[in-house]
Formats: C-alpha cells, sequence, structure tokens
C-alpha cells in the first residue's frame, strides 16, 4: 500500500509542515481566559494562511473529552484550569498531516502529559519497514503503563491515505496480535491516548462534527445546496456546523443538516469521553514509513 508517491511527496511534506505549525500556534493561543472557539477559528485560519486546507475543523478535548470535540458557533467556554488535547489536521489536494498536543492549564497532569509523549517516542523509534503493527502497540502500552496510567483501548493511530483520515491498518495503543507489516511508502499517524481512568471512551451524545457519506436525494433547495457545498469543498473530510454557519447562516445550516441527518447522507462524529471520567492527554504525529523514517509534522 503505497500511499506517497514522487508525484505528491512533496504535497505531504507540505500538509505535514502546515498542520505542525497550525498546532503550535494553536498550542500557544490555549492561555486562560482565551475562548475555545476563537482559538480553533484562529487555527483553522493559520492552515488556510500557511497554503493548504483544514484537514477537519481544530478539535479541543477538555478533562475527560478525548476527541471529536470543537466548539459550537455560539459556544463562549473559556480556557481556565483544564486539561485541553487539540488536534489539528491540514490537508494539500488530499495528502493529509495530523498531529496534536497536551496543553495542561490546571498544573496538575504533567506527568501524564510526558507519558503520552513519551508513547509517541517509544513508538516512533519502533516503527519501519517490515515492524508489525503488534510490535508498535506493545511498546505504546508498555510505555504508559511503567508511567503507572492507562492507555485508551478503543482509540489508536491510524494509516491515513488521500482524503482518507482513518484508513487500515490501524496501530491500537495497546497490546494486540496484529502481523501486519508497515510497508515502505505507507503514511501513519502514532497517536497515544493516555488516561487517569479506566481506558474506555464512549460516545457523548450529541455531535457537530460531520462527513459527507452518501449522497442522496434530498428535498429541500438548502439541503441540496449545502450537499453541493460540502460535496465540492471537503469531498469527505469533516466539517462542523460552525463553519458552515460562517456562509449560510445558523437557521438554514440547521434545518439543512437535520434533512442530510435524517436521509443518512452524513457520518457525525460525536465527542468521545473516557467513561469513567478520567483525564485525558494526547500526543500525536504523522509519520512516512521509508528507509528511514520521516515525521512529516515537523514545524
Amino acid at each position: 500500500m503505497e500511499t506517497v508517491t514522487p508525484e505528491n511527496i512533496e504535497n505531504w511534506r507540505k500538509a505535514g509542515k502546515i498542520a505542525a505549525q497550525a498546532l503550535e500556534h494553536g498550542a500557544k493561543l490555549i492561555k486562560k481566559g482565551a475562548v475555545l472557539r476563537e482559538v480553533c477559528d484562529a487555527v483553522d485560519q493559520k492552515v488556510l494562511d500557511l497554503g493548504a486546507k483544514p484537514g477537519w475543523p481544530t478539535q479541543v478535548g477538555c478533562n475527560a473529552v478525548a476527541a471529536h470535540s470543537t466548539p459550537d458557533p455560539d459556544d463562549t467556554e473559556v480556557c481556565e484550569d483544564q486539561l485541553i488535547c487539540i488536534d489539528v489536521g491540514a490537508h494539500v489536494d488530499g495528502c493529509i498531516g495530523d498531529n496534536a498536543v497536551t496543553v495542561d492549564l490546571s498544573g496538575k497532569y504533567s506527568d501524564l502529559v510526558k507519558t503520552a509523549q513519551a508513547a509517541f517516542e517509544a513508538a516512533k523509534n519502533t516503527v519501519g519497514i517490515g515492524v508489525k503493527v503488534g510490535e508498535v502497540s506493545a511498546v505504546i502500552e508498555d510505555t504508559i503503563k511503567a508511567a503507572g496510567f492507562t492507555p485508551v483501548r478503543n482509540l489508536s493511530g491510524h494509516s491515513i491515505s488521500p482524503f482518507i483520515i482513518h484508513d487500515a491498518p490501524t496501530i491500537p495503543n495497546v497490546k494486540t496480535n496484529l502481523q501486519t507489516e508497515l510497508v515502505k511508502g505507507q503514511v501513519i499517524a502514532i497517536e497515544p491516548f493516555v488516561t487517569t481512568g479506566g481506558g474506555l471512551v464512549e460516545e457523548g451524545d450529541r455531535s457537530n462534527l460531520f462527513a459527507l457519506w452518501n449522497k442522496k436525494p434530498v428535498r429541500s433547495l438548502y439541503a441540496r445546496e449545502i450537499l453541493k457545498f460540502v460535496g465540492e469543498e471537503y469531498v469527505n473530510l469533516p466539517f462542523t456546523t460552525r463553519w458552515l454557519s460562517k456562509k449560510f447562516g445558523m437557521g438554514k445550516t440547521n434545518l439543512a443538516l437535520k434533512e442530510l441527518n435524517q436521509v443518512g447522507a452524513l457520518h457525525s462524529y460525536p465527542p468521545l469521553v473516557e467513561a469513567s471520567k478520567g483525564m485525558v492527554a494526547v500526543h500525536e504525529k504523522t509519520l512516512l514509513i521509508d528507509d528511514k523514517v520521516e515525521v512529516l509534522t515537523n514545524p
């Protein structure tokens, strides 16, 4: 599965670099008193300013929220003393850079944050052509447990292909018997999730993140207009109500999304919350598997 080719290698590198620069920018904006929605908007704009498109709306998971959380258009939540996971993606013609870090505003969870970083580094030093996925997963779990924390067992790293964020094979954060070997030209995201809780996430009640799933006929003009826009602008990459409302207004957006969800045109991504409400940290970068492994998401 050679994802990277001589024709698109520079797109992968550009997307990775821009994703890393935007993440670095976002992490610096996460300070006490900052509005989370404004941080996300600023990071999305940074991706555009640097010459790429957002791979998805910037996500900010606070405390027990591990992933798939981005503010609503009218969200006024501010950064206080939370543990905040910020996940940023950028793409150039579908070639995606995916990375995340955790910012501890409470000052209580530095060991948790450092463990996520250490698990990533251990995995990065393990990957290579011919290495089995199970070997990488074992290193991640061992590093996390050695520090006294728990890996989130139903979240994982993943392969990345053009316009596909989560491709096979996945790279679990716990030991498995997966014998799939990493191959030259493959792009993967190593993504250790570490928690003080039991190590299982569950879906929250409500989603404002969606991706085009199946182009189906819809009745209303609003739904047809937004369906066409989503297909052309985002292809099958995620988007959020916050983005659509800026272009179409909140009322029109809500009516269209309701119909598109009812007919099964969209896939939704509810927030993923640690089931026992344990704190969650993540550290993620995108790697190119080659004779020498290349970290694509370095700023």
